[in-house]
């Protein structure tokens, strides 16, 4: 063998080595290719919008978890008119299809039944419910 060849060899097994001791960050942490976000926005029925924050603080964070789907993150908007009526979330699934059979099973969940209507006695929270999925950017810091 010549040296430059056994000097290489070497190189590569130290390397490979500590490749193996000291992964990056983003190796440790890095989330499967195929993860999804969903972005939800609620509009709250007038009145309601404190009633839907304590039934996502309360019950609903649990039941997400429970059925498979990873919260990323609730937003309250700052400004007018937004402020007033709107809660903002983020959560991530496995896959679409994922995303659809969690949803399902959350949906029929009985504990989940006997919130929402204990929860609407007086009315709905909401009007409006918007979904978009989303793929993370090349350049997402969160993938």
């Amino acid at each position: 063998m010549t040296k430059r060849l056994v000097v290489s060899m070497l190189v590569f097994a130290c390397g490979f080595c500590l490749g193996n001791v000291f992964q990056p960050w983003s190796a440790v942490h890095a989330q499967p290719n195929t993860r999804v976000f969903e972005i939800r926005t609620y509009t709250a029925a007038e009145g309601k919008l404190d009633a839907l924050h304590a039934r996502f603080r309360d019950h609903t964070l649990a039941l997400f978890k429970k059925h498979g789907m990873t919260s990323v993150g609730y937003f309250k908007p700052q400004d007018a008119p937004l402020k007033q009526n709107t809660l903002v979330y983020i959560l991530a699934h496995p896959s679409r299809e994922a995303a659809a059979k969690n949803w399902h099973a959350f949906q029929t969940d009985p504990g989940w039944q006997k919130v929402k209507a204990a929860s609407e006695a007086q009315g709905a929270l909401t009007t409006k419910i918007e979904s978009v999925f989303a793929d993370p950017t090349d350049y997402s810091p969160m993938r």
